[in-house]
């Protein structure tokens, strides 16, 4: 039996019907065609699928899009308006994308973190990325890609 939900992603308005298990993540990869949040875990582990709803960053493998009715949704892909957002600008610069996977979790999850704290510290960075992993690039050019959005670099 499915749910009907009405929610905005990416500022396009959608009007789903949703098995009631079905995911935020199986509804952005698999309805809609937006590639940006990977399927990493499964569990909440990995930070791969982290996207924003109502503004706040969430884990899309854990989310249940029978709950979003309403609720407004950001991707990756929602970001810059047809131009690098600031913080994917900055991850660039630094190098911070190596193979890319946990990239768009990695951004999702630092335009929170910049949302509440403008100018964040080092500690305060790799304490708001801790839910993410990545296996290239050894977090210290992340790290360097949020201090330099932090800067408006």
């Amino acid at each position: 039996m499915t749910h009907p939900i009405k929610i905005q992603v990416n500022g396009d308005g959608h009007e789903l019907a949703v098995e009631p298990g079905e995911t935020l993540l199986a509804v952005l990869r698999g309805k809609l065609g937006l590639v940006g949040p990977k399927r990493g875990c499964d569990g909440g582990g990995c930070g791969a699928c982290t996207v924003h709803v109502d503004g706040k960053a969430v884990y899309s493998c854990m989310t249940y899009a029978a709950g979003l009715d309403g609720c407004l949704v950001t991707s990756v892909e929602g970001l810059g308006n047809g131009t690098l957002d600031p913080v994917q600008a900055a991850f660039v610069t630094a190098g911070a994308v190596q193979c890319g996977y946990c990239t768009s979790g990695m951004i999702m999850t630092a335009k929170q973190l910049l949302a509440e704290v403008s100018d964040p510290d080092e500690e305060q960075i790799r304490h708001a990325l801790a839910g993410n992993l990545c296996r290239c690039t050894g977090y210290q050019k992340i790290v360097d890609a949020v201090k330099l959005a932090a800067a408006g670099a």
